[in-house]
């Protein structure tokens, strides 16, 4: 098995698990907590999230180096002494960040949360064991980017997963059998954070070659990766902005109850980035390495490969997620108004994700010959144009005006940024990305799903209406699949290699 097929797999594996635990547990928290205090949750979720832009490119910048110098001879010691370097500017950064929100936290609790159930006291302790998480929790990205540069993600998964595990199912024990109070889901959230990074920072460290080198912190690495990392955080600020945005905004302009609703539905609209994150992981460090041999026809191969891959796996689970997301819903939270509070942002926030997560691929791409201007002049156009539209929207429609602004950016990026990109990068392969990677797996996915559309209503049963969805979504996949060239000759090919070993 190739490097990068154990790689995807791994990250599927990986994902797949996450999402799995951190799925399961909402029911129970939502019931231990309420609607309000799961709203704080998603409060959390996104101030890591907005945070990540003190990142400053660096998680990343790591990766790409890592994956370049892992190609040359005799890069043992800048390896050890790049991260040596960078870990020292983002632990600095992490424990920046604990200290402003621990700072921030009587703001925060007393003039711009909305609890109706929670006091202001008790938020405010809410957001300041936040503050001490999110610093703890931090260092953990860095460390996962070396990994990923190493291509070493068999391991990254299996430290992630079993952070997962830990802070999930930690939190829904510590909820049940200790304290139903939204102090302590925090105060177990700070355990686990520094548990995962401890694990993913010794990880990262063992794996590095030449382990009896001493690496020492040197300015040349900042001066020569600075330009990279620079373009990267503008695109972080920017994207940050536009992805997040919405959250902040709503975070003040509703209630946390209402808030909460929007969360859940973003917790189930975003949980196709755990099938998104594993390709992107994969394909970006090979880009990168290609991209270094300067092998025009491997990356051309490998860039379709990967396109075809990413919208056979994202088309028909977004198509299920929006078109039956009243039942989906009422069987994962078996709530009828939860679900009729939350469905219709649930499938805008679907079609939204769907997109943006098409231009992963294309994004990695840039990154990978180091073109971060492109992103950058995108997202900042759009945040020009989209912001005041969003602050606009969300006062009058609220989550559901919200949502549909994130399906218009991401409509954007595809109909225009990867036209501008194939100018430069890739020339002549525009047509094939909207019609072999997008369209015809996409078409596929569209008939299919809306014929089982109409064969499953909130009447049925809630066994008939899971036996019906999963039929729907398995026939789905399986038409996109075969649709798309790439997968049905891999396919195709799997099973004459299979005849040709019975035979």
């Amino acid at each position: 098995m190739s490097q990068l097929k154990r790689n995807v797999i791994a990250n599927f594996v990986g994902n797949f698990w996450i999402g799995l635990v951190s799925l399961a547990f909402v029911p129970l928290y939502i019931h231990l907590l309420g609607v309000e205090a799961y709203g704080l949750m998603g409060l959390f979720i996104s101030l890591q999230a907005l945070l990540s832009i003190l990142d400053l490119g660096i998680s990343t910048t790591l990766n790409r180096e890592i994956a370049r110098l892992s190609a040359l001879a005799d890069a043992a010691r800048d390896m050890r002494n790049l991260v040596r370097t960078l870990e020292l500017i983002y632990w600095g950064v992490g424990a920046g960040l604990g200290v402003a929100l621990v700072a921030l936290a009587p703001f925060l609790a007393h003039h711009w949360l909305r609890g109706e159930y929670l006091s202001p006291d008790a938020l405010q302790r809410a957001v300041v064991l936040m503050g001490i998480a999110v610093g703890f929790q931090w260092p953990s990205s860095f460390y996962s980017g070396g990994l990923q540069g190493l291509q070493r993600q068999v391991l990254l998964n299996l430290v992630t997963a079993g952070a997962a595990t830990v802070r999930a199912g930690g939190a829904a024990l510590i909820l049940w059998l200790v304290s139903p109070t939204i102090q302590a889901f925090f105060g177990w959230q700070i355990m686990a954070s520094a548990l995962q990074t401890v694990a993913a920072g010794w990880s990262l460290w063992r794996c590095l070659p030449e382990p009896d080198y001493r690496p020492t912190f040197q300015h040349r690495w900042v001066s020569s990766v600075w330009r990279f990392a620079a373009g990267m955080s503008g695109i972080s600020i920017l994207a940050l902005t536009l992805t997040q945005l919405d959250k902040l905004v709503l975070s003040k302009a509703l209630t946390l109850q209402a808030f909460g609703y929007y969360t859940l539905a973003s917790t189930a609209a975003y949980s196709l980035y755990r099938l998104i994150g594993p390709v992107f992981s994969a394909f970006f460090p090979r880009f990168s390495r290609v991209v270094s041999d300067g092998d025009q026809a491997s990356l051309v191969e490998l860039y379709h490969r990967g396109c075809q891959l990413m919208s056979v796996l994202v088309l028909p689970t977004a198509l299920i997620l929006a078109l039956f997301s009243r039942e989906i819903l009422i069987l994962w939270t078996g709530n009828a108004t939860l679900a009729t509070e939350t469905h219709l942002i649930l499938t805008l926030l679907a079609v939204g994700t769907a997109l943006n997560g098409l231009m992963n691929l294309p994004y990695a791409l840039q990154l990978a010959y180091g073109w971060t201007q492109l992103a950058f002049i995108t997202n900042l156009v759009a945040v020009a144009v989209l912001v005041p539209l969003l602050l606009w929207v969300t006062s009058v429609y609220g989550g559901v005006g919200a949502a549909a602004i994130w399906v218009v950016l991401n409509a954007g990026y595809v109909l225009i940024t990867v036209q501008v990109m194939h100018r430069r990068l890739l020339r002549g392969e525009q047509r094939r990305w909207y019609v072999e990677d997008i369209g015809l797996p996409l078409a596929a996915a569209v008939v299919t799903a809306g014929l089982g559309r109409s064969l499953i209503t909130t009447q049925s049963s809630r066994f008939s209406m899971l036996l019906g969805i999963a039929v729907v979504s398995l026939l789905t996949v399986a038409a996109a699949a075969i649709a798309t060239p790439s997968i049905r000759r891999h396919m195709l090919r799997a099973y004459s290699q299979t005849n040709a070993a019975r035979v």
